[in-house]
């Protein structure tokens, strides 16, 4: 997490100069922006939520997601290859929230060994996590929030005065981190801007704290992110293009060690492919009024995950070929009123999903299908001490499984959250949230390994969550601070369960048990214009059905203690900026085959230099897990009688340089 949490939790904005050409961050020390709507849109930090700016993301310069939140400890991330590595807010994996890259849905995580995210963070702008009581308007089957990702424009890489610009960025560490490198060219003139950017990411196995090799786990990322925009008159469109793909050998089963297990093919490698293509076309005003305010969007995606055949004693774990493919879009405008807004539109999507696991074991192709249509409403008001976000949708759904069958229901969603400054600086918080979520389709690909028939429940039913979130912000200049207690409880995730009843021999999918998951999460932050220091604090209880989550749970996992502190400090003088996180975790034990979790503590370092003679580049020296340790990322798991957790890597040093002209 940055300082941009802890900022704009308690309500403080910050800005940004040039200080002897370094950008140097600056905050400014009042205290009136406390408040929970802030010019017509949720300061969704405010209550409890992450904001990772793009202040943020250059101090941390990622090379993946466990590296991007590292600094956020309510935000978890499974660790292993980068394909396999999946987020979890608030011990909820990310499938639970709307997940949006520049708008466009993400598909949620199809196979609990592959990962919950594709995409290369050099592309990366910023992040928004509003965790809890969604907006109406952050889209469809918010059950515990939703997660916005945002990438680079042209406007935000040109120097004022610019109309054309490039960027490149080129890195080299050790310990298996290898090359990466980004090139942009961006420019806008005569009504047209644009961006095309590439990434690249080639590297090798790293090893753990105590010197061992970890399989399949070389980074191979790769991107292509375009971007061209046209305004004329008063009308502005936007088409955009983003392909992510990770092509390398990898373990069968990305994200656990299976050297325990009795087979002795079990830690060979084998290709594997993971690839996501979007394509998405936005229509807005640049002459917006009170009335008129409007947005189209229309978006495709397509998800592949691709594995071939490998030889198993077991023909139900054979190859396998899990394919996405969504078309949807909204129509909304914003409606500006002398104390807030109100954003009303309708919304659309259509997701398809294709099982392919090449007759091996008799299964064949398995295709399913959902449809989605939603009006919504969002206000966001301010009257005197008292903010209010309150807004409700309205959604149909259908859902067709691979055996033809249709299901279809409809239901409403209602959100409400009131903030009321009790004396200056000092804002206390209540928000609360239904979402009906329609049918939940859940970890699809457990189709490939299920070789007999299967069939979907009759009694299959639509899926429903419950937010509730109290909280206090406090802003005293320079000090900023807050807690906030949350609790979320969904009911009617998927289950594709394979115990045979009378009525089905075999198996089928049917509704899961409830889920919940409750705790509290504290910040504070202090900052002294040059610099700034802050530290956070999760604590997460998840059950299910009342009784205690292990690990292997792929949907809801365990947490546990995590905190996170961070420092930077700029020395404008020297063009110097200097800075590190040290990320914890408690320890948790399990009863039964899995391991207990061990607490850790990871220091991760880093200093950047700008020179005056070389004008426009930058110089970065990483230091990550700085004091080697063992340990492996919170959301991880192992199971003693089959497979060992994967460790996360020993200390890794990088230099990074990157050069804007």
């Amino acid at each position: 997490m940055g300082i941009s949490r802890f900022m704009a939790l308690c309500g403080v904005s910050y800005v940004a100069f040039a200080s002897a050409g370094f950008a140097q961050e600056v905050y400014e020390l009042d205290m009136i922006n406390v408040s929970l709507v802030d010019e017509g849109q949720e300061n969704v930090e405010a209550t409890g939520g992450a904001v990772i700016s793009e202040e943020d993301i250059e101090a941390l310069s990622p090379q993946n997601v466990s590296e991007l939140f590292a600094r956020e400890s309510a935000v978890t991330v499974a660790g292993g290859a980068g394909p396999a590595k999946r987020i979890y807010v608030f011990g909820m994996e990310q499938s639970n929230l709307a997940v949006t890259i520049d708008g466009a849905p993400q598909a949620g995580t199809s196979w609990h060994h592959t990962g919950s995210s594709v995409f290369d963070p050099a592309f990366l702008k910023s992040v928004e996590v509003e965790a809890g009581a969604a907006a109406a308007d952050s889209g469809f089957a918010a059950a515990a929030g939703a997660v916005s990702y945002e990438t680079l424009s042209a406007y935000d890489l040109l120097d004022e005065g610019d109309n054309i610009g490039g960027r490149a960025s080129l890195s080299y560490g050790d310990n298996g981190q290898g090359v990466a490198g980004s090139l942009a060219g961006f420019g806008a003139y005569n009504g047209f801007d644009w961006l095309f950017m590439v990434s690249q990411q080639d590297g090798d196995n790293y090893e753990t704290g105590d010197g061992d090799e970890v399989l399949g786990s070389a980074p191979a990322a790769g991107g292509i992110l375009a971007k061209v925009g046209y305004e004329f008159d008063t009308h502005r469109i936007e088409l955009n293009y983003a392909h992510d793909e990770d092509k390398e050998d990898r373990t069968v089963k990305m994200n656990l060690d299976l050297s325990a297990a009795d087979r002795a093919d079990a830690t060979a490698l084998e290709p594997m492919e993971v690839t996501r293509d979007t394509v998405s076309l936005k229509y807005t005003t640049t002459a917006p009024t009170d009335s008129w305010d409007p947005e189209v969007f229309l978006y495709v995606s397509q998800n592949d995950y691709w594995r071939p055949d490998y030889d198993l004693q077991s023909d139900t774990n054979g190859d396998m070929d899990l394919q996405e493919d969504q078309f949807g879009g909204k129509i909304e405008n914003v409606f500006t009123l002398d104390a807030g807004s109100i954003t009303a539109g309708v919304d659309f999507n259509e997701h398809d999903y294709s099982v392919d696991a090449y007759g091996d074991n008799g299964a064949g192709v398995r295709n399913l299908s959902t449809t989605q249509l939603g009006a919504y409403a969002q206000a966001r008001l301010e009257f005197g001490r008292f903010d209010i976000s309150t807004g409700a949708r309205y959604d149909f759904h259908r859902f067709e499984d691979w055996n033809g069958k249709r299901f279809s229901d409809s239901g409403a969603s209602a959100n409400a959250t009131v903030s009321y400054e009790v004396v200056h600086g000092v804002e206390l918080f209540a928000g609360a949230s239904e979402t009906w979520l329609g049918y939940n389709v859940g970890e699809y690909g457990y189709l490939h390994a299920r070789d007999e028939p299967y069939y979907t429940d009759p009694d299959f039913e639509t899926a429903k969550s419950r937010n509730v979130k109290i909280g206090l912000n406090a802003n005293f200049g320079a000090f900023q601070g807050g807690v906030t207690y949350f609790k979320t409880r969904i009911e009617g995730l998927s289950d594709y369960t394979r115990v045979a009843t009378t009525e089905y021999e075999n198996g089928y999918l049917t509704n899961d048990g409830d889920y919940e998951s409750e705790g509290y999460t504290l910040n504070a932050a202090y900052s002294w214009g040059t610099g700034r220091v802050g530290v956070n604090y999760t604590n997460v209880d998840v059950s299910h059905d009342g009784d205690d989550i292990d690990p292997g749970n792929s949907v809801f996992t365990p947490v546990g203690d995590t905190a996170a502190l961070y420092v930077d400090q700029e020395f404008a003088e020297y063009n110097l900026k200097v800075g590190g996180t040290v990320e914890w975790a408690g320890s948790i034990d399990y009863a039964g085959p899995f391991e207990a979790q061990d607490a850790y503590t990871v220091v991760n370092a880093y200093a950047e230099w700008q020179p005056q003679t070389l004008s426009g580049t930058t110089l970065r020296l990483g230091v990550d897990n700085l004091f080697d340790e063992t340990y492996y990322e919170r959301s991880s798991y192992g199971n003693g009688e089959l497979a060992t957790a994967i460790y996360a890597p020993g200390r890794t040093i990088s230099l990074t340089a990157t050069l804007d002209f």
